[in-house]
């Protein structure tokens, strides 16, 4: 026999022996390696257990910048949907190639689009150019070794349309993603059966965290579930469809009618309710929908536009079944029994805080132990901001230790700051911090900027603009000048706003273009014990420029840095020292590295 021969007959013979749930259910294998893979061969049966993985292949990936190199495989694998069907679902794996001791993070998306090209298990392939924005949060988790299993939901690369926003189904994908991951090779995949399981997810992902957590005790009762952390959650799907409705978010409220019209045709019949123009938004967000360019597309749209009568929100919530339909998703009804880490931004334009906290406050009359952590960001930010508490979390969660939840704070329910709903789409970057440095190419030296410095201001991404304001205090520093060690007092004074242009495009491509006025003041001069002071400053102001083009994550992650250079001018009114000064420190080619970062979250 060949070593190829061999090769196949042993990987053969280690599948056969590996065996699933049933003693009746074939061993999964190697699937197509065209779209095909996506639905199951006629040679499966219609149902058959939850989790069975029925066929996987590699896959390459591009995860973006910090990925660790990893081994990974999409899967097709069998779940249950809201009424206990089977249904197929995809997903992908990823394993760290080094440091993997068999701890996982089932890692729950967020709202990605209707369309099946916006599937998670395809944006993240290398071929389609690694186009997945939640990309930061799988990197974060991959980092720290865990591997991460990953579900595209129901429907996403198969069926009619996904099975968006209903929560049963997400659950049980995310749970039976991690019995089918199990099922890869032995030789392939080790040590997933010995591990623990934390699961995460945000807004769509927070809502399929949270079910997930609930279903986990009867639905898979076996697991080794250490926690589940869950942000941005829709618990009250009323009060979120409220919100949502003629609002910057309103693509989620129309998307949430596909889905969960897909999941409960009786319950939300869509072909009776809907108009012409709903027809064709349908029609058009299943062939092309991702997330931004649906965010952009209905921005502000009510949903009585797409409705037969323009009949409004509150005359469709009065229809029986569709208020069952949406009461049907809500958390919060039974006890979790992991810990939970759950999380909201204060000024979520999306997802009202106060159901959400109402989420936090059932689970807690549940039992559940659950902490739950205020950030002061808008949706999109406190998507990413929260990734190093959570992994901080996991690790806890991971080596046993308990939780110390704070159900019972005593303190007032948190109040939103979000912007008025309807209105223009503005991410508020009060009290964010910012840290940087200054370049001085002629010394070869480089100045850090304080610790306490702070940006104020926001990012208009209807009108595409930036406008905000830089707080710099003065800081003391030294520099060589010819040799000799001068102790120096330097402030940065802003002369106007930092103004500019910043947009969001339809890939979730942030770009920023502004310009920050300083002058520059060095206000005293220490050297072999004297003192002296100065009121040396540029003769103009120099114009900084501020300069960001990539993933819009980087508005949480902490990464929103802009590294550029510009012209220090003349300096003027230095005495006696002005000429060597401004000589030293006048020049072209100085680098100026601005981060702008949200402030740190609170315990609520």
């Amino acid at each position: 026999m060949s070593m190829s021969s061999r090769l196949a007959s042993a990987s053969v013979t280690a599948l056969l022996a590996l065996g699933l749930a049933s003693s009746a259910t074939a061993a999964p294998v190697v699937g197509p390696s065209t779209d095909a893979f996506y639905s199951p061969p006629t040679s499966v049966p219609a149902s058959g257990a939850p989790g069975e993985l029925i066929w996987y292949r590699p896959a390459t990936v591009n995860l973006g910048a910090g990925a660790p190199a990893t081994n990974n495989w999409t899967i097709l694998y069998r779940s249950r949907d809201s009424a206990g069907n089977s249904n197929f679902v995809t997903g992908t794996v990823f394993v760290p190639r080094s440091g993997y001791a068999g701890n996982n993070v089932a890692y729950a998306f967020g709202t990605q689009g209707l369309a099946k090209t916006c599937a998670p298990s395809k944006q993240v392939l290398a071929a389609n150019g690694g186009t997945e924005y939640e990309s930061p949060n799988l990197v974060a988790a991959l980092q720290k070794g865990y591997a991460v299993l990953a579900s595209d939901y129901a429907g996403y690369t198969n069926g009619s349309s996904p099975s968006y926003l209903a929560g049963k189904s997400q659950g049980q994908a995310v749970l039976d993603m991690i019995r089918a991951a199990k099922q890869l090779p032995p030789a392939t995949v080790k040590n997933f059966p010995s591990g623990k399981n934390v699961i995460w997810g945000f807004s769509q992902g927070g809502q399929s965290a949270g079910w997930a957590g609930e279903l986990a005790p009867t639905y898979y009762p076996e697991l080794n579930l250490a926690g589940v952390a869950a942000g941005g959650v829709p618990g009250d799907f009323i009060a979120s469809a409220r919100y949502l409705n003629g609002a910057e978010g309103a693509s989620f409220l129309l998307g949430g009618v596909i889905g969960l019209s897909t999941e409960y045709p009786q319950g939300i019949p869509f072909d009776d309710l809907a108009n012409a123009a709903g027809q064709t938004a349908r029609t058009q967000a299943l062939a092309s929908g991702c997330v931004f360019k649906l965010l952009n597309q209905y921005r502000n749209a009510n949903i009585s536009t797409y409705v037969k009568n323009n009949q409004s929100l509150e005359q469709l919530l009065q229809i029986p079944s569709v208020r069952q339909t949406l009461e049907a998703q809500s958390l919060g009804t039974k006890k979790i029994n992991t810990p939970v880490y759950q999380w909201h931004g204060q000024a979520d334009e999306f997802l009202p805080l106060n159901q959400a906290y109402a989420t936090k406050k059932a689970w807690c009359a549940k039992g559940t132990n659950v902490k739950f952590d205020l950030y002061p960001s808008e949706h999109l930010t406190s998507l990413f901001q929260a990734a190093p508490s959570v992994m901080a979390w996991a690790a806890d969660r991971f080596a046993g230790r308990s939780q110390a939840g704070n159900c019972n704070n005593g303190k007032p329910d948190p109040v939103s700051n979000a912007d008025t709903p309807g209105g223009d789409f503005v991410v508020n970057l009060d009290n964010w911090n910012l840290s940087g440095s200054v370049r001085l190419r002629t010394l070869n030296q480089t100045l850090a900027l304080p610790t306490t410095s702070r940006f104020n201001g926001t990012t208009n991404l209807t009108t595409q603009k930036l406008d905000g304001l830089a707080t710099i205090p003065p800081f003391f520093t030294t520099i060589d000048i010819l040799g000799i060690k001068v102790r120096t007092a330097i402030t940065l004074v802003p002369t106007g706003r930092i103004a500019g242009s910043v947009n969001l495009d339809d890939t979730g491509k942030l770009t920023i273009n502004a310009t920050a006025p300083l002058i520059l003041r060095i206000e005293s001069l220490n050297a072999v014990g004297l003192t002296f002071g100065t009121n040396c400053r540029t003769q103009t102001s120099l114009q900084i420029p501020v300069r960001y083009s990539g993933p819009v994550s980087a508005l949480g992650t902490g990464k929103l840095t802009s590294s550029t250079t510009a012209t220090i001018p003349p300096l003027t009114d230095c005495g006696a020292y002005g000429p060597l000064l401004s000589a030293l420190v006048s020049s072209t080619g100085n680098g100026f590295t601005l981060t702008e970062s949200p402030p740190a979250p609170v315990s609520y």
